[in-house]
């Protein structure tokens, strides 16, 4: 086992791979003191976890103490709860013994980070940070943003009680489930190393429009501990000119700026720890996710808009057998050409060094375009199967997807 330094110092374990393990189990099994826990990604070499993610906390139930352990599929969260004592002992080793590649663990007192090399060796690192423990079973739906908010009140999502309008629950439905993945996915992104701790943390809105994703992300990531440097992009100076008034209004000028720009031209001081695009239009997707590969930014998660480009493709192509009915009716072909961009669009992004999901992020009752591609960059080079199967797909079909144009197309050799 080897130990990394930090602010908190560094650990001294046991030279053995079952010592950095035991201590994370001994913060599980400690009901008066874990905060949270959150296993998350895969074990290199290991088959993929049942569950993508899960989360551990003690609830109290009628006055009792219980580990309360939710597990992430793509589609929804299942919970449990173990009685404090040996029943949750034993569903904490089930979970330890699970190939999760991370471990982010708070207590009262610290923060515990485990991850697991590419050789398999396991590095852990403590820091000291105080954490409040809530134990109240949380009966009511989960959410990630409270309704009265400030920010949500200056957006007009909230009234000034701290209701959600009627007018716009569908919008604040977007923006919280979409903070629902952003979390964690950050959490897992600070506890596998890709993104360094001790130093604020970057993040840039591409095509942030009306900001509703900017600000909610800036609060949301502040309200958990982060130290949040936050730019949001978008080409109307009009919309600068409002979304700054907004901020200053809410104090945060000093942390979270905006500039208008395009996507393509954007600069920033420093490259970003994570990279967002909710709903920009067609192929200015593409855009960010062509600056992201280009900072090669540890975390990217991107709604896709509308996805007119390869609709306008299928128009003038033969459609391979026996799939031309896929194309013959217009509506057909629309919600074709979306699957089709968004699985192209991930084939590409795997060939440059990332790994990939897509998840379906909200209700189609609160808006149609609800995919999100969720990227994590671990640098590792795709198999010349990645590559194959992205080229027979495109090939067959005869579409040239724009992201390909901008990544694959200027440097094939940067396969990373």
């Amino acid at each position: 086992m080897q130990a990394e330094s930090g602010p908190g110092g560094p650990i001294d374990e046991p030279d053995d791979e079952s010592g950095p393990q035991d201590v994370i189990r001994g913060a599980l099994l400690a009901p008066q003191t874990l905060v949270r826990a959150i296993g998350s990604g895969r074990r290199r070499g290991a088959d993929a976890p049942q569950y993508q993610r899960v989360e551990v906390r003690y609830v109290d139930l009628k006055g009792v103490r219980h580990l309360q352990i939710t597990e992430f599929d793509e589609r929804q969260a299942h919970t449990r709860n173990a009685l404090a004592g040996p029943p949750a002992a034993e569903s904490v080793d089930s979970l330890l013994a699970a190939p999760y590649g991370n471990w982010h663990v708070e207590t009262t007192d610290e923060t515990l980070r485990l991850r697991y090399t590419k050789k398999g060796k396991s590095l852990l690192h403590r820091q000291g940070e105080s954490h409040e423990q809530k134990t109240e079973h949380d009966r009511v739906k989960r959410r990630a943003l409270d309704p009265a908010a400030p920010f949500l009140i200056e957006l007009g999502i909230s009234d000034h009680l701290g209701r959600v309008k009627p007018s716009r629950q569908s919008k604040y439905k977007q923006i919280d489930e979409f903070c629902k993945l952003l979390a964690p996915a950050v959490d897992e992104a600070l506890a596998a190393g890709r993104i360094p701790a001790g130093r604020p943390l970057h993040v840039v809105d591409l095509g942030c429009g009306n900001a509703y994703l900017t600000l909610a992300a800036y609060h949301l990531l502040t309200a958990a501990g982060h130290d949040v440097r936050m730019t949001g992009i978008d080409r109307t100076p009009a919309a600068r000119a409002r979304n700054t008034k907004r901020v200053e209004a809410l104090g945060w000028q000093d942390h979270l700026r905006f500039v208008d720009a395009t996507i393509a031209d954007a600069e920033l001081d420093t490259p970003p720890d994570v990279v967002l695009a909710l709903h920009a239009c067609d192929t200015a997707t593409d855009d960010a996710l062509a600056r992201a590969v280009g900072w090669q930014a540890p975390l990217v998660l991107a709604a896709p808009c509308c996805h007119h480009d390869i609709q306008k493709q299928l128009k003038n192509v033969e459609p391979p057998a026996p799939y031309g009915l896929l194309t013959r009716y217009g509506i057909v072909r629309e919600r074709f050409a979306d699957v089709l961009t968004d699985t192209l669009r991930a084939a590409v992004l795997r060939q440059v060094g990332y790994r990939v999901e897509v998840v379906q992020f909200v209700d189609s009752e609160h808006t149609p375009r609800n995919l999100l591609l969720r990227a994590a960059r671990t640098g590792a080079p795709a198999g010349p199967e990645v590559r194959a199967e992205y080229e027979a797909l495109a090939g067959e079909w005869q579409v040239k997807p724009r992201l390909a144009e901008l990544v694959l197309d200027l440097n094939r050799e940067a396969v990373f």
